[in-house]
């Protein structure tokens, strides 16, 4: 399989941290790039952020119009005729860039997977069921994706690893209920979720930039 097309940015040489950060639907590996001067990471060792593009596809809600997307959406609730298949694609590509940062030398407890809208889901759905402790997940603006088979599929190397989950509650593209119902199924089933609500819709503000610049001080080496 293919490598996924990637924006790489490192805020030191020789970095000892990685995070991948999946984008939303429609969106690509540009759309949060910006955002990394924005965070404070001073607190941290070198980090290298990985920004990587969904392939093109159909999108079935939007009327099969053709656009970047990590998996099909079948119906408005997000949860009815869940893309097994697209899913399970995807997570393969995206865990090729896991892998790949582990043969540079970054150890798996050194990095975090974050997504935001579909990014989220997969974030979720990849991070809870890898086979090695990964350091964090960062799930904003998302849902818990296949919830009915994370009780069978889920992996112990991670049921500890700290969670941010972050949702803004005017979001009228995925509910903040869908959101608080994931949110309340995994703390349900022991996982450690660092839970936030913010005055928007579906984006990310500057309170939220803050809140995710503080976990990844506490959830990746410290510089000093």
């Amino acid at each position: 399989m293919e490598l996924l097309p990637c924006i790489e940015l490192e805020t030191t040489p020789n970095p000892s941290a990685a995070v991948i950060w999946l984008h939303g639907l429609g969106a690509d590996g540009n759309d949060f790039a910006p955002i990394i001067p924005e965070l404070n990471l001073s607190g941290c060792q070198g980090i290298r952020f990985i920004f990587p593009s969904a392939p093109s596809m159909p999108v079935t809600v939007n009327g099969g119009y053709v656009m970047p997307a990590w998996y099909d959406i079948i119906g408005r609730n997000l949860m009815d005729q869940e893309d097994v298949s697209g899913i399970q694609h995807s997570a393969a590509s995206i865990i090729q860039l896991i892998e790949r940062e582990a043969s540079r030398g970054i150890a798996y407890e050194n990095m975090v997977i974050a997504g935001f809208s579909q990014g989220c889901a997969m974030a979720l759905y990849i991070g809870l069921r890898f086979p090695h402790p990964l350091a964090g997940i960062i799930a904003l603006s998302g849902y818990l994706p296949l919830a009915m088979t994370l009780a069978t599929e889920k992996h112990s190397a991670n049921s500890g690893t700290p969670i941010f989950m972050g949702h803004g509650e005017y979001d009228t593209v995925v509910a903040p209920e869908r959101a608080q119902a994931s949110y309340a199924l995994l703390e349900k089933m022991g996982y450690t979720i660092d839970w936030n609500e913010y005055p928007m819709e579906h984006s990310v503000n500057h309170e939220e930039l803050a809140d995710i610049s503080r976990f990844l001080q506490q959830v990746l080496p410290s510089a000093t």
